[in-house]
């Protein structure tokens, strides 16, 4: 049986003057702030603030009362605010073209654990998701890049069996050092006997 090839679209797109300083520092600023791991994730979230921006522009060409204007441009709207990106009270189509590239960097599963207090720094943030600490309501993310919805950033906590959360497992150390001190007990008991 022939193998079916896999179909996939791309997730970003490079920037056509790959040297352009003003660019590239701006990049790095926002690697530094949001803890990211490479520029591909900065030209991601680019891309698709571009893909939604292109989809704004063309409904704002349309007539306002066109079905199609009404029936889409509320539909990424509704979108857009429902994970946090534009303020209810913004809910028009102009307001779309003004989003920046932080307004959805800001969403993401990392950011928002530093802003909740739950890690030290961005990059411990990122530490604790990639390594199944923490979990969105009952589900565990080890993603980085979780876009965090409204209605879901309440609930980001860590996970149940997580040794850092109240009831799960003590950790590697810990353990290591309750054994130590078991030991310990179990030769001064015998100790007391003799």
């Amino acid at each position: 049986m022939p193998r079916v090839p896999l179909v996939y679209n791309k997730t970003y797109s490079t920037p056509r003057r790959p040297y352009e300083k003003e660019r590239l520092d701006q990049e790095l600023e926002l690697i530094g702030k949001f803890g990211l791991r490479n520029k591909r994730e900065v030209w991601r979230v680019r891309y698709t603030l571009a893909k939604i921006r292109k989809a704004a522009r063309e409904l704002l060409t349309l007539d306002e009362k066109e079905p199609k204007r009404l029936f889409e441009g509320n539909a990424l709207l509704r979108r857009l605010v429902r994970i946090g990106v534009l303020d209810e009270s913004k809910m028009k189509l102009d307001y779309v073209l003004g989003l920046k590239v932080e307004d959805f960097l800001e969403r993401r599963l990392q950011t928002q654990l530093l802003r909740l207090a739950l890690a030290k720094s961005i990059h411990h943030a990122r530490v604790l998701i990639r390594q199944r600490h923490i979990r969105v309501r009952k589900q565990v993310v080890n993603i980085p890049s979780f876009i965090v919805r409204l209605d879901s950033q309440k609930h980001i906590d860590f996970a149940l069996r997580s040794p850092l959360s109240s009831g799960g497992r003590p950790g590697r150390v810990k353990r290591k050092n309750m054994r130590k001190g078991e030991k310990a007990g179990n030769e001064e008991e015998d100790a007391d006997e003799e």
